[in-house]
């Protein structure tokens, strides 16, 4: 599971609950390339070895370098949540009011709902970036909010100030809204009615969101303290998901009870919040065990050493046809004299006329030597495959003293983990681990 913020949104008052969402790690994913739900498994990535991408959901703009993006679902449930609290909660709090009116703040309170979650996954986000680590994108969908952050942290502080920070943007947030609720007074009508709304739901936010279920904010502050007091990263995400699958089972018991109740949609959505906890813990712990797997092991062992590479004076043309399509090589390094000059692609291939191949050589359209992330034979294979998920590409050229000793690929490690797992080193590694 892990590396990145899930943010949980609990609407009682709407009889929604939101939360965060993850798959089960599929190893033929290693890499989750746009993420179909919200995990993968990808070493030292915030978001489980992956990145997470919702399918579905449209960038609608860019905040200091992360992208922020919304998915369809979440228009179903902006508009749910609209709706409930325009014909639900808002007549029952402030009657006498126009149907439009309640209308009008239905819609303006999930909106502003909608910007408080995405807020406090800014927040996360921001201290995540200066702590060092990158943020790909935010997506806000149907169970609430998700930070693709690249890698978990690599100190236990870090991990309790990023965690913490939502948690808190929420009560200073909730705190805001009720300081303008105070200030409009009694004459403050429907106004003063979506900031009251507001000022509550952002502070249940924050108590949702500390509750101790990894991996919810609460989950990843407990974590972070267990590891603080005993050195350990993998003690302290074992004792941690075992605390989340217990908090998700009695989620799921809770929403069995709600259901019981009358409630119906509201214990519905507790046992699907539980389920979703539950898996999402469960991927974290096979995500640290995952990472064993790598211990050690090092760029060298995994690599190809004999990739084929084309010269830059080579035309576009010959490239296509003697390598690209012969040999289905979608990129190669580009050498001269044993030296790496850069990788040619399919992507830049396609930016030639089919008219110009013949008269354009390599070299002219590559990406040179400069503009390329490379790895050294002997680095750790644990930060390669962090290196392929952060800069989301497909191959590392692998250098010593300038020259190209190899090419690290993505499925060159799915290979290699594959034949791991079927020689049944995995599982013996995992017990001794244990």
């Amino acid at each position: 599971m892990a590396p990145s913020s899930f943010t949980a949104c609990p609407l009682f008052l709407a009889r929604i609950v939101l939360a965060p969402v993850m798959v089960r790690p599929d190893p033929s994913n290693l890499f989750g390339r746009r993420l179909r739900a919200a995990h993968a498994g990808f070493p030292g990535s915030r978001v489980g070895w992956a990145e997470v991408e919702l399918r579905g959901s449209v960038r609608i703009a860019t905040i200091r370098g992360i992208e922020i993006g919304v998915h369809y679902s979440w228009v179903l449930v902006f508009l749910l949540v609209a709706w409930t609290l325009a014909v639900g909660l808002f007549p029952f709090q402030y009657p006498g009011l126009s149907t439009g009116i309640y209308w009008a703040m239905g819609f303006v309170a999930s909106f502003l709902l909608f910007v408080s979650v995405l807020i406090h996954e800014l927040a996360h986000s921001f201290v995540a970036q200066a702590r060092g680590l990158g943020v790909n994108s935010i997506t806000l969908f149907i169970f609430g909010g998700v930070s693709n952050i690249a890698r978990e942290p690599s100190n236990a502080p870090d991990e309790l100030l990023i965690s913490a920070v939502g948690p808190i943007s929420s009560v200073v947030l909730g705190s805001v809204f009720y300081g303008i609720w105070i200030g409009l007074g009694d004459g403050g009508g429907a106004v003063a009615g979506v900031a009251f709304y507001l000022a509550f739901i952002n502070v249940l936010l924050a108590v949702f969101n500390l509750i101790p279920g990894f991996p919810l904010d609460g989950g990843r502050v407990f974590r972070a303290i267990i590891w603080w007091a005993t050195g350990s990263f993998r003690t302290a995400t074992r004792i941690a998901v075992t605390a989340g699958q217990v908090v998700a089972f009695l989620f799921v018991i809770a929403g069995i009870f709600i259901v019981f109740t009358g409630a119906f949609l509201s214990g519905i959505w507790l046992v699907l919040i539980g389920w979703f906890l539950y898996s999402a813990a469960g991927a974290s712990a096979r995500e640290t065990q995952r990472e064993a797997w790598l211990q050690g092991v090092t760029v060298r062992q995994v690599m190809n050493q004999t990739p084929t590479t084309v010269e830059p004076e080579l035309p576009v043309s010959e490239l296509v046809h003697r390598e690209i399509l012969q040999k289905a090589i979608r990129a190669l390094p580009v050498v001269r004299d044993g030296l790496l000059v850069g990788m040619v692609t399919l992507n830049e291939v396609r930016g030639v006329p089919r008219e110009r191949w013949e008269e354009t050589p390599v070299g002219a359209v590559m990406t040179p030597r400069e503009q390329l992330q490379t790895v050294k034979p002997d680095d750790d294979l644990a930060v390669a495959i962090r290196i392929l998920a952060e800069q989301d590409v497909n191959q590392l050229p692998v250098v010593e003293d300038s020259r190209l000793v190899g090419l690290l690929s993505r499925s060159n490690v799915m290979r290699f983990l594959q034949v791991r797992e079927e020689l049944g080193m995995a599982e013996e590694e995992e017990r001794r681990a244990a």
